[in-house]
């Protein structure tokens, strides 16, 4: 299962989905793809605004510099990521204490 954790700055995405074979996963690809996706956005726009980390199946974004750019984006990726949730049920999980 992926867990997510959000925080009012702060982002974990932990573990992998489990729908498929590993490298055929949809679901981890999608949560990924989403992520990523964010993350380059952000990044293109103010370098310094996130300081992120990944690794296998973790990724971490910490809001450095809040900009309401920056807020959007985040929020819509969140907004994507619920939607991925109502659709994989068991295999995501969003945890959010903002």
């Amino acid at each position: 299962m992926i867990k997510i954790n959000v925080q009012k700055n702060h982002i974990d995405i932990k573990g992998h989905a489990m729908y498929d074979d590993y490298g055929k996963d949809i679901v981890c690809a999608a949560v990924s793809s989403v992520v990523i996706t964010t993350i380059n956005a952000v990044s293109s726009l103010d370098e310094n605004a996130i300081k992120y980390e990944i690794n296998e199946g973790y990724i971490s974004i910490d809001i450095i510099k809040e900009s309401e750019t920056t807020r959007k984006l985040i929020t819509n990726m969140i907004k994507i990521l619920k939607d991925l949730k109502q659709d994989y049920q068991e295999n995501i999980k969003i945890n959010e204490e903002v």
